[in-house]
């Protein structure tokens, strides 16, 4: 497999077609429903998602859910509202607050943080993070927590696997609440819920089991997040989508994906990640991107890592086969 600049071009013409082709081929044949439901974030990858679905179905068979909750940014609502209205679905925006406090309430979240920053109160706002600078730097893959406090002070906190596990299942209820949302939608309706994960996030396991890995289709998910763009720019998503910088809106504190997960700049990432797949050689890949050999070694390690420890969300739930 080569790897050079121009590796992860795509005819986007050619691919918006096969796409389309897939999902009317998925929903009529497979699923044997008359439409799609598709969580509309404000983001990238649901622009595309529904795009590729009104092609493949009809802006009448598509329908498009905005779901905010308390802490999303407003701008990812404004967004996925102009979209849809480019677009011509139906669309809904449901406030699912409710649902997460349902399961979780916030007050839990915030006396948990305040174990770990005691200067946080309820009007603060906060992130996690991981360093972001991997290629210019060795460093250890650790979570902290930033809390900006109400007079802008940023206090920050390191936080310990038990610590990690417990601030992202706060955030995870928000993405599952969202899944629970779209199916109500979709079952309603006869549709299908469409799934926004692409390549770069599957592979390196970036996205919530049951939550927005828990579709009845995946469209994208043989397409890195550079070839997403390049979908993008031909099936004319809005400007201010595509400019915006891609982040998981699941903290009330803004932050962006690669300072929460990937550590590397989309305009490297991708590339990288394809020769981590296709088994290139860290100096063929260092060549090509202007890097050093050691550089590209840690993505690659960073990337195993992150694939061998994500293994368990791209698979079925395990289970013992009947005795023969």
């Amino acid at each position: 497999m080569e790897l050079n600049i121009h590796t992860l071009e795509i005819d986007p013409e050619r691919e918006a077609s096969r796409t389309a082709e897939f999902i009317r081929d998925r929903v009529k044949s497979s699923y044997r429903r008359t439409g799609a439901v598709v969580g509309l974030s404000g983001g990238i990858d649901s622009a595309v998602i529904s795009e590729l679905a009104v092609r493949a179905l009809g802006k009448e068979n598509v329908t498009g859910l905005i779901l905010p909750e308390t802490e999303s940014n407003p701008v990812s609502c404004r967004f996925a509202e102009k979209h849809a209205e480019k677009l011509g679905i139906g669309y809904r925006v449901i406030d699912i607050t409710p649902t997460v406090e349902s399961i979780c309430p916030y007050r839990k979240r915030d006396d948990f943080i305040r174990e770990l920053i005691p200067e946080y109160t309820s009007g603060c706002r906060y992130n996690i993070a991981l360093p972001a600078d991997l290629l210019e730097r060795d460093s250890f893959s650790f979570y902290v927590l930033k809390v900006q406090l109400s007079d802008g002070t940023v206090k920050t906190k390191r936080l310990n696997a038990e610590a990690f596990r417990k601030i992202t299942s706060f955030a995870n209820i928000k993405i599952r609440s969202r899944m629970v949302h779209l199916y109500a939608e979709a079952e309603q309706r006869n549709a299908v819920v469409v799934g926004t994960t692409n390549r770069t996030e599957y592979l390196l396991g970036d996205f919530c089991k049951y939550g927005d890995g828990g579709t009845d289709i995946e469209p994208i998910a043989h397409l890195y997040k550079n070839q997403i763009y390049q979908l993008a720019e031909y099936l004319g998503v809005i400007r201010e989508i595509i400019e915006r910088t891609p982040s998981p809106d699941t903290f009330s504190l803004p932050v962006s994906d690669q300072e929460f997960f990937f550590r590397i700049p989309f305009t490297k990432l991708d590339h990288l990640l394809f020769a981590w797949e296709h088994g290139i050689p860290a100096e063929k890949a260092a060549e090509v991107l202007g890097l050093s050999r050691e550089a590209v070694m840690r993505a690659f390690t960073d990337f195993t890592t992150k694939n061998r420890s994500t293994a368990h969300l791209r698979e079925m739930p395990g289970s013992m086969e009947k005795a023969s």
